[in-house]
This record gives C-alpha cells, sequence and structure tokens, in this order.
C-alpha cells in the first residue's frame, strides 16, 4: 500500500477550506469520494475539489471498497456513531474534535475498536503536529526557562449565527466543545500529565443554551494551567508557558497560517530572543503522520485514550461549574 484513498464524510467548511485541501497534497493521501446530505451537495463540492466520486448517502461512501479510511468533519454529536459505522465498514477513522459529546462516549467507542485491532481510529487535532511545538519542547527540555510551572492559554472567536452547528446545544455545540478544548489538550500536551483537579466559571448565552465564555483552571500535581475562552468576543489566540527562569510566548498556538512565517519568543532574565517557525500546513502534517502509521502499520500519532483524557477533563469542567466547586478528574 503506497497510499491511503481517503472517503470524506460531510461536505462541511473545515473540510472544504482545510483538512481535504490537505489530504490532497500529502504524498501519502488521495481523496477519493466525498458523501453529503444531498447528491447535489456532493457532487458540487466534488467538482470544485477534483474529487473522483459523490454519494448522495453516507452509507454508500463507506460501502465502496476503494475506500481505506475516511475523515469525519460531522456535527459533534454524530461523530461516534459514524465512527463506529465506519469500522465496522473496515474503515480507518480520522475525526474532527472533540471525538464524542461526552468521556462515556469516547469510552464506548475505545470498545468498539477493541474489536478491530487492524485499524486506526484518532481524533484530529491538527495543531499537534506543528513544528513549533517541537520547538516548543526542545527549549524546555533544554531547560532554557527552568523548571516549567504553569501556563495561560486563550481562544476566541465572534459568532452569533443561529444556524451555525457551533450554536446549536443538540448538536453538541458551545465554546467549551469548539474551541476551549484546545487549550485543555495543549496544557496535558506541554505537561506530558493530567490534572488532578479542575474549576470553572461559565457564561451561557440565553438563547443558545450553550456555553460562551469560560475561565477555567486546570490544576496539575506541582503546576497549574488557566485558560480563557469566548466565541462571542473580537478573535484572538495565544499561550504563555512560565518557568522559574523564563517564559515562551507563542502568538498562534492552534491555527497558525500555512504561508506565514510564525514567531516564538523566549524570554529570561537576560534576554528575549525570537525563534522563526517557517510556514507550513499543520492539516497536511497530520494527514502524512496518520496516513505513515497505516501504511507502515505503526501505532497511531495519538491513541483514542488521549481523546478520552480530553473528554474527562471537559465533563469535569460542566460539572464544576454547574456546581461552582473544583471537580477532581
Amino acid at each position: 500500500m503506497n497510499k491511503i484513498n481517503f472517503g470524506i464524510l460531510s461536505t462541511a467548511q473545515i473540510g472544504i477550506n482545510s483538512v481535504i485541501p490537505a489530504i490532497q497534497n500529502s504524498e501519502y493521501c488521495e481523496v477519493k469520494g466525498i458523501a453529503s446530505r444531498t447528491e447535489q451537495r456532493a457532487k458540487e463540492v466534488a467538482s470544485k475539489l477534483n474529487i473522483d466520486k459523490a454519494y448522495s448517502l453516507y452509507d454508500d461512501l463507506l460501502e465502496d471498497d476503494a475506500i481505506d479510511a475516511v475523515y469525519i468533519p460531522l456535527p459533534n454529536h454524530l461523530h461516534v456513531p459514524w465512527s463506529i459505522k465506519a469500522l465496522e465498514a473496515g474503515k480507518h477513522v480520522l475525526c474532527e474534535k472533540p471525538l464524542g459529546l461526552n468521556a462515556q462516549e469516547v469510552n464506548e467507542l475505545q470498545k468498539v475498536t477493541d474489536s478491530y485491532q487492524d485499524l486506526k481510529c484518532m481524533e484530529a487535532f491538527m495543531y499537534h503536529y506543528h513544528p513549533q511545538w517541537e520547538e516548543v519542547k526542545q527549549i524546555i527540555n533544554n531547560g532554557d526557562i527552568g523548571k516549567v510551572k504553569s501556563m495561560y492559554s486563550t481562544f476566541s472567536y465572534y459568532n452569533t449565527n443561529p444556524d451555525d452547528i457551533r450554536n446549536k446545544y443538540i448538536e453538541g455545540g458551545g465554546g467549551l466543545m469548539d474551541i476551549g478544548c484546545y487549550c485543555i489538550s495543549l496544557s496535558r500536551f506541554i505537561f506530558n500529565q493530567e490534572p488532578d483537579r479542575v474549576v470553572a466559571n461559565l457564561t451561557f448565552d440565553p438563547d443558545f443554551n450553550i456555553d460562551i465564555q469560560g475561565n477555567c483552571i486546570l490544576d496539575f500535581e506541582d503546576k497549574s494551567a488557566s485558560f480563557i475562552y469566548g466565541t462571542q468576543q473580537f478573535r484572538g489566540q495565544e499561550a504563555i508557558i512560565y518557568g522559574t527562569e523564563g517564559k515562551i510566548k507563542i502568538e498562534m498556538p492552534f491555527t497558525p497560517s500555512a504561508d506565514e512565517d510564525l514567531y516564538l519568543s523566549l524570554e529570561t532574565e537576560n534576554s528575549l530572543n525570537k525563534v522563526k517557525i517557517s510556514p507550513i500546513d499543520q492539516y497536511r502534517l497530520q494527514a502524512d503522520e496518520f496516513a505513515k502509521s497505516i501504511i507502515d502499520g505503526t501505532p497511531q500519532p495519538f491513541p483514542l485514550q488521549d481523546a478520552y483524557n480530553n473528554m474527562k477533563v471537559i465533563d469535569a469542567l460542566f460539572e464544576s461549574d454547574k456546581k461552582d466547586k473544583w471537580k477532581a478528574i
């Protein structure tokens, strides 16, 4: 097997604008088909993106023997059901984050994957693959900022469209599920451990019934992470990692441009240095690494346990806000 043939379940914008072109640009993948709820929409996108086949039913795509793997950018409440259907159809699965509506759902998916040991099933957290994080971890491992003690991150945008799935409660919408999950994942990724307890103060939209803002703290054994997210405020993102002897500031931690230089700043008592990272498409890198794990028969880059652990934190933050107290993980 030289290339993995992907099928795309849904004509969601994240797929059209970012993930499908990235898969097409990978030397390890090809996009062979795309399915939508209507045949016309599937054909429109297939024509626009030069995809061979268009399907009016998701099941028809899953039944196609020419498809090796599927990418699932469906609304959140459909992630686990269609991931399971894809596995049962013999397809590898790359599914958008968050993988489920709660940790229990992700655990159910984990149990299903036990019956399909030859198939990969992974959550698509594309930021993991950007080389800026290799640089950040190298700085930390070199001891350039001393012992890491805490970190802060933020992620926000403005969206009040009632028709957007991110603003629909029944489809798994809300800020914590959409962007707060990145801040949670990043802290676990940088600290390389799981939090012991969390606390959250969330704000909900009275009409949408979804969380639109959050101020959260994750307490680890000897360090802490705090983050703020918002879906009805000016767009922005950043992350700062503090050590005993310095700090690292990341300007675009989650969605850096694939066409522009990126900069990290390393500040210590006696110096302030800028580190340039050349532009690269993190979605393509994600496709590369996932496809290579299939081709080479090696472990996927991130196990489902990582998705489950992230979801446990999300569940705990909601519970903390509801009960107005710290929640143990």
